[in-house]
């Protein structure tokens, strides 16, 4: 399904903060999400600020994860 241009410039000049996208995101990674707050976030939200907030996220959570991961088997614990 391709969407016309002109709603593709609207989608993008949404002035959803990227402070609102990064909850929203956050949100997402958790898996908990009310249907109204996703509508709302639906109608406000910059496409391109969830995709930028997205691959942060995505990032932040790999870094979080290597670092657990090394640090339980640099203690000794996994052992």
């Amino acid at each position: 399904m391709k969407l016309p241009e002109s709603d593709l410039r609207a989608a993008a000049s949404r002035k959803g903060s990227f402070l609102q996208t990064m909850k929203a995101v956050a949100w997402s990674f958790f898996g908990v999400r009310k249907s109204s707050d996703y509508a709302k976030d639906l109608s406000q939200l910059n496409p391109v600020h969830i995709v930028i907030a997205g691959v942060l996220g995505a990032l932040v959570l790999i870094a979080v994860l290597a670092t657990v991961v090394s640090w339980v088997l640099s203690s000794g614990v996994a052992a």
